[in-house]
């Protein structure tokens, strides 16, 4: 074979290595985000199961399901939703019920045991198992989760939460509502309550709502400050701690007395 065939053999034998390697690569990344877009929440806050309770209460995971045949009164039980959203029933087995509300799961009930009853009619009640709450984070002494209880405003919300006396700035609280597609984020000043008396920054929470109360100016200087010299006069202790003891002043207070005495 002439030397200029083979260089142009092997140029063309290493070119078709090179995209052998890219088309490779180009699919395993598309596979892999591919994997990775599966995970990532597509609606709401994130929670499997979510809506607003206090136009439709819906069923959530460790919520207690009373329900009773008006037909048929042997027909009867209390179920507590189990982790995979699920009630065991005697009658027809394992139903899913979590994200139903009151009128869709009397209706499906209904439906799973028309086939062994002449007649039916399954009436429902449940009561909150607490895994519908709300979170308040920021400069407050009580942040974290509370449970949703319905019928709560931002001013209730943030008094609960113990607000800090002097850091918090009650004037840009912040409600976050989360979605991955149309997140909602509000300024409220819950101040306007108790200086004029106007509640329009006073809205309804809803489950799963972030309330973030900020600092104040004054607050974020010192907490600047606090993080710039902490640090170091954390080491400079340090230091002096180890070169002259004064973490135990008894070697200075019983210096030159025998170990007995201590």
């Amino acid at each position: 074979m002439p030397p200029t065939v083979a260089r142009w053999s092997q140029a063309w034998l290493l070119a078709l290595c090179l995209a052998l390697v890219a088309t490779t690569s180009a699919c395993s990344a598309t596979v892999e985000n591919k994997r990775i877009l599966q995970y990532l929440n597509q609606e709401g806050f994130g929670k499997r199961y979510h809506g607003k309770s206090q136009e439709q209460n819906y069923v959530s995971l460790g919520d207690t399901i009373q329900y009773l045949d008006t037909f048929n009164p042997e027909i009867k039980g209390t179920m507590v939703v189990d982790i995979d959203g699920t009630i065991l029933m005697p009658e027809i087995g394992s139903v899913w019920v979590a994200g139903y509300t009151r009128t869709e799961l009397e209706a499906l009930l209904t439906q799973k045991l028309a086939p062994y009853f002449v007649e039916t009619d399954i009436k429902v009640n449940f009561r909150s198992g607490g895994k519908k709450v709300y979170y308040v984070m920021g400069q407050v002494r009580r942040p974290g989760p509370f449970p949703y209880t319905g019928d709560l405003t931002l001013f209730e919300a943030v008094l609960a939460a113990v607000p800090d006396e002097f850091g918090a700035n009650l004037g840009r609280v912040k409600i976050i509502r989360a979605d991955p597609r149309d997140p909602l984020v509000l300024y409220a000043d819950v101040t306007e309550i108790w200086t004029s008396g106007d509640s329009t920054y006073n809205p309804q929470i809803q489950e799963y709502d972030i309330i973030y109360v900020p600092p104040t100016l004054l607050q974020s200087v010192a907490d600047l400050v606090s993080g710039v010299f902490v640090p170091v006069t954390s080491v400079l202790r340090d230091v002096l701690f180890a070169i002259f003891a004064i973490d135990d002043p008894r070697l200075f207070l019983f210096r030159g007395r025998g170990r007995n005495n201590f």
